[in-house]
C-alpha cells in the first residue's frame, strides 16, 4: 500500500512540474511573443524567464535554490557558463544563478515539445549532435550573441548521463568556444537537481536545490590547443566537487 502511494505521489508531483511549466508561459503569452520578435528584445525575455518563470517552477515545485557564488559576473561581461546536466530543473535553475542575460545551447529535439519548444527554439541555439553542419553552425549563432553582449550557457555533457554516472565526459565545443572568444568559464556544481527531480517518471521529491558558483577560469593566453587541459580542469573540479554528494560543504 505504502508503495502504491509513494508512486502515485510521485506521479501527481512529475505531472504538477509540467503544469507549472505551462501556466506562466499561457498567462504571460502576449509578453513572450513580443520579446521573442527579434534578438534585440531578447534582455526582455530573459528578465521574463527569470523573474516570472522559473521561480514559479522551482518555488511551486518545492525546490528553493540556495546559490553560493565564489565570484560574481560583471553585470556587462559576457561568460560561458557550465554545469553538470541531470535534470530538467537545471534549466530553471541556472536562470536564476545568472543575472547576465545569456543564451542556451540546447538539443533541437526540445523543440518538438508543444507550448515550451514554441519559445524554445525562438530563443535558443539548437544543435543537432548528430549533423557537422549544425554544430558548425553554433559557432557562427554564438558568436553574433556573444557580439551583442550576452552569455552562452552549455551544459558540456552533451547530454543527460544515466543516472548512475556522477559526471559525464566533458565535450570540447563550449572550451574551445570560450578560447576563440576570449571569455571566462564560469563552472557550476548542481548538487541536488538530480535527487529532487530526475528523468525518471516515477521519482523525485522537494527540497533545496544547492548549487555552487566557482572560481572562473580565465582565457586570456589561451590558444585553441589549450581546450582540452581547460576542459578537464572544469571537469575536475566539478567532479571533485559532485564526490562530496549530500554532505557537500554548503
Amino acid at each position: 500500500m505504502w508503495v502504491i502511494a509513494k508512486k502515485t505521489g510521485q506521479a501527481l508531483y512529475r505531472i504538477w512540474f509540467y503544469i507549472l511549466v505551462t501556466i506562466p508561459i499561457l498567462l504571460f503569452w502576449p509578453l513572450l511573443l513580443v520579446s521573442t520578435i527579434s534578438e534585440k528584445t531578447y534582455p526582455q525575455f530573459f528578465w521574463l524567464a527569470r523573474n516570472l518563470w522559473a521561480p514559479v517552477i522551482l518555488y511551486g515545485m518545492g525546490c528553493p535554490p540556495q546559490i553560493r557564488y565564489s565570484q560574481q559576473m560583471k553585470r556587462s561581461g559576457s561568460y560561458m557558463l557550465v554545469a553538470n546536466h541531470t535534470s530538467m530543473l537545471d534549466i530553471m535553475l541556472m536562470l536564476r544563478v545568472s543575472r547576465n542575460p545569456f543564451v542556451f545551447v540546447g538539443k533541437k529535439e526540445l523543440a518538438d515539445l508543444p507550448i515550451f519548444g514554441f519559445f524554445y527554439k525562438r530563443v535558443c541555439i539548437l544543435v543537432d549532435r548528430e549533423d557537422s553542419r549544425s554544430r558548425s553552425a553554433v559557432y557562427r549563432r554564438a558568436k553574433r550573441r556573444l557580439e551583442e553582449g550576452l552569455s552562452i550557457c552549455i551544459f558540456p555533457e552533451g547530454g543527460v548521463p544515466e543516472e548512475s554516472v556522477i559526471l559525464d565526459t566533458f565535450k570540447d565545443g563550449a572550451f574551445k568556444m570560450a578560447i576563440a572568444h576570449k571569455i571566462e568559464v564560469v563552472p557550476m556544481t548542481f548538487y541536488d537537481n538530480k535527487r529532487r527531480f530526475p528523468f525518471r517518471f516515477f521519482s523525485g521529491h522537494p527540497g533545496p536545490l544547492r548549487t555552487r558558483v566557482h572560481r572562473f577560469f580565465d582565457t586570456q593566453g589561451y590558444t585553441a590547443s589549450d581546450a582540452g587541459s581547460l576542459r578537464t580542469e572544469v571537469r575536475d573540479l566539478i567532479y571533485e566537487s559532485l564526490q562530496k554528494g549530500p554532505n557537500a560543504t554548503f
